[in-house]
């Protein structure tokens, strides 16, 4: 039984015709999750991963060779020397932040080469507030160089941006809250040869966001420096309760571990309590979670364009972040497309989504998805900030079908408002 009985001509339609895209995609998707799954094997396997490895520690968490195992199997699968895993990061931005504090002293010059920050970023910057402890107020100043109009980066701003006090560039993977695309590893690739070239001294930082496993090449395999994420994001595999993670360089590594806890006690300590198991298996999932994902994606990207309304990546575009981003041009819309996607939730199906104030947020935002873990975009989720052009922004999904029921609440919504163009 379906969640619903008999579709509007125009939705059924455009879902037949999503499914045969998707269909035609799926040789190439199903290699690149063929390889992800292998090398996450492999990770595992030289790793010596034991049944004792996935109990957790109390207390101060000393010796814990669960967490040091967990950190060598990341930094294997990353491409990088080191990784810090820790479920005492609350956020992704919790770990972008700390190894930005971590690496960044005052009088440096740090610089955006794709754009202005995540929203959650532009308080940590200083972009945003004061009297919070910014970089800004600690003497790090920063910029940004916007993408060019076809997603390029300008390397020709970029040259003229930097100073002789540039210590780091930083790179987001995924689009965030933006019309844009995302930066795949072929153009982050090009950044780290041009920079490597002209300004060998500046350090190379990704926030790998939404974009873990979605290519063959993670950041680290093509000479990051250093790289942050989540761990409620791809690589939880739906699993992890909470946490982030930072991997690159070891020194890099090193000085972010000393902000997390403290100066001299860095990495060395951090109980995992009962979620060690969960950070194991859920990374050991997360090539399928994230193969299922991709597969929604592209699902809603087909559906919704052939609804008539823009989107972001296109059908056919390469696939290099988990986001699927829907322009529906109103407020009214956004709304809707939000409070049926709800309807499709396992946990709080009949809770009705509203516009709402968030921390770290300057617009009013409205979220939709029921998730067993709080927040947990790798499970399925869609939200966005209230305001023009009103994009909603599609995240993970654990089953295609998850995807795609949702998908079809949220159109049967915007129908039953005479909301669909």
């Amino acid at each position: 039984m379906l969640l619903w009985e008999e579709l509007p001509r125009l939705i059924s339609e455009a879902v037949e015709h999503a499914e045969a895209v998707v269909q035609s995609r799926l040789s190439d998707l199903s290699e690149i999750t063929e390889y992800n799954h292998s090398k996450v094997l492999h990770a595992f396997q030289a790793e010596k991963v034991t049944g004792y490895h996935l109990t957790g520690t109390t207390g101060y968490g000393l010796g814990d060779t669960g967490r040091e195992v967990l950190d060598r199997v990341m930094a294997r699968i990353l491409g990088a020397e080191a990784a810090l895993v820790r479920g005492q990061f609350v956020s992704g931005t919790h770990a972008i932040a700390t190894a930005l504090y971590g690496v960044l002293r005052p009088g440096d010059h740090f610089l955006s080469v794709n754009g202005s920050p995540y929203d959650t970023l532009e308080e940590v910057i200083g972009i945003r507030e004061t009297g919070q402890g910014s970089l800004k107020e600690f003497g790090v100043s920063f910029d940004s160089i916007p993408l060019s109009p076809d997603g390029e980066i300008q390397y020709a701003l970029l040259e003229k941006a930097i100073q002789p006090n540039t210590k780091m560039i930083i790179v987001q993977r995924s689009r965030g809250y933006a019309w844009r695309k995302s930066l795949g590893m072929d153009k982050i690739s090009e950044l780290v040869q041009f920079v490597r070239a002209h300004y060998p001294q500046v350090i190379i930082f990704v926030d790998n966001c939404y974009g873990e496993l979605v290519e063959k090449l993670e950041p680290g395999d093509i000479g990051v420096d250093l790289m942050a994420g989540s761990l409620i994001k791809n690589l939880g595999g739906t699993l992890a309760p909470t946490g982030g993670y930072i991997a690159g360089k070891k020194e890099y590594v090193d000085l972010a571990a000393q902000r997390l806890t403290a100066p001299g006690i860095g990495g060395e300590v951090g109980a995992t309590l009962e979620w060690q198991r969960l950070f194991f298996q859920g990374l050991f999932f997360s090539p399928i979670t994230v193969s299922e994902a991709v597969r929604g994606a592209v699902f809603s990207a087909a559906f919704w364009q052939a609804l008539g309304f823009e989107v972001s990546p296109e059908v056919e575009e390469q696939r290099t972040d988990l986001i699927q981003a829907v322009k529906l041009g109103s407020r009214e819309r956004m709304i809707a497309f939000c409070q049926g996607l709800q309807k499709g939730s396992p946990v709080d199906s009949f809770i009705l989504p509203i516009p709402a104030g968030m921390p770290g947020y300057e617009d009013e935002v409205i979220m939709a998805g029921g998730t067993f873990i709080q927040g947990a975009t790798s499970e399925f989720s869609a939200d966005g900030p209230l305001r023009e052009p009103f994009i909603v922004y599609q995240q993970g999904g654990f089953s295609y079908y998850y995807v795609k029921f949702g998908n079809i609440l949220a159109a049967l919504s915007l129908f039953e408002k005479d909301l669909l163009k």
